[in-house]
């Protein structure tokens, strides 16, 4: 058995957030690639109780003491946008491999730096772009490449955000203020398009509307009204590298009807993806397609292949498991399995050009 690769992760809140929900599960299924070795969070309460929840050796309540800590190889980044830049150069800096939730930075500026000092580091950088590790994601690019539908000729994505509509709970309130990054466009679009570029390419040009539709919204627990700084409308259309045209639609909060819906068509057949709801690195994605003489859809099950990491219990830790399985590899082996933050870079970029075309109106040339 080679060794277990060891992890640190600074944002062990030990009653709520992402660590708790997606990365301890998914690294703890892993035992055999990994083990979680120390954490940190802002207060010594809080890290003495994540350490005993988790059972992990070491708890700091500083994220300086676990980036130097040699116990630690890997430093997983899994608190709010705002502070990714700073947390994740610190892991850089002592040398270590890094993985940061998406989005990378606030902002491309952030996640340009972020990529820069990798480089030059040397090291693994992993973004938690983790929608393009999803079984039906995965399945879905190979029957695009093995020509499923033959050559493709549009592609049209649709979802909502889930958040961003009337209400919202006291700790996410931060993702309603557009200055902190963590918006529907970055967040449910980001994660979406990453799919979407994955099985189809990347984005040569495109064009643009945002806007504010709900000029406010209430915080659940207390019925107090603030304003809404992000937009909760989102379109983007434009052609794909390969002369694919694509369009997108992000609405925010949850529909009655369509929550995510997203076409592939092609000379040949035709491919859609559906789920319950938007947030495409989250939700189970049922695939279905029709080719050749077949006049109707039909269920296509993804293949066990595509499984590459434990099943999970409830909760959003599948696709999570599904990118630290090929992490272990990227680790060992040096190969370009999971998103780096050169790939990160790319996504941010379209993101950036999505909020140009909207504010200015003009067509964007990205590739």
């Amino acid at each position: 058995m080679p060794k277990r690769i060891r992890v640190g992760i600074i944002g062990a809140n030990p009653d709520r957030g992402w660590a708790a929900q997606a990365h301890i599960p998914a690294l703890k299924s892993l035992s055999d690639d990994f083990e979680i070795t120390a954490l940190s969070t802002s207060r010594r309460e809080s890290a003495d109780a994540a350490s005993k929840r988790f059972g992990v050796p070491l708890a700091f309540d500083n994220h300086q003491e676990l980036v130097k800590n040699d116990a630690v190889d890997v430093v997983a980044v899994t608190v709010k946008v705002p502070y990714h830049l700073e947390l994740a150069t610190a892991a850089l800096d002592a040398g270590k491999a890094v993985y940061c939730e998406w989005p990378l930075g606030n902002g491309l500026n952030e996640a340009e730096a972020l990529a820069a000092l990798a480089k030059k580091k040397g090291v693994l950088a992993v973004a938690g772009l983790q929608a393009r590790s999803a079984p039906s994601v995965a399945y879905v690019r190979d029957l695009i490449t093995q020509g499923y539908v033959g050559e493709v000729l549009s592609t049209t994505l649709i979802g909502s955000g889930m958040g961003w509509g009337p209400t919202v709970e006291p700790y996410n309130v931060y993702l309603n203020d557009k200055r902190n990054g963590a918006t529907m466009l970055s967040i449910a679009l980001g994660h979406a398009a990453d799919a979407l570029c994955h099985c189809l390419g990347e984005v040569r040009e495109l064009s643009a509307t945002m806007t504010v539709r709900r000029q406010s919204f209430t915080i659940a627990a207390t019925a107090e009204r603030k304003p809404m700084t992000t937009e909760d409308q989102v379109g983007v259309s434009g052609l794909l590298e390969g002369g694919t045209a694509f369009s997108m639609h992000y609405r925010g909060g949850v529909s009655r009807g369509t929550n995510l819906l997203w076409e592939i068509n092609g000379t040949d057949g035709d491919l859609q993806l559906t789920a319950a709801g938007g947030q495409a690195q989250i939700f189970e994605i049922t695939v279905y397609g029709g080719k050749s003489a077949q006049s109707s859809l039909e269920v296509l099950p993804v293949p066990a292949q595509y499984r590459w990491s434990p099943p999970q219990g409830a909760g959003p830790s599948t696709n999570v498991a599904q990118t630290y399985a090929h992490f272990a590899r990227d680790y060992r082996e040096g190969t370009h399995l999971c998103p780096t933050f050169d790939d990160a870079v790319t996504r941010h970029r379209m993101l950036n050009a999505i909020e140009t075309a909207a504010a200015t109106g003009q067509r964007q040339t990205l590739r």
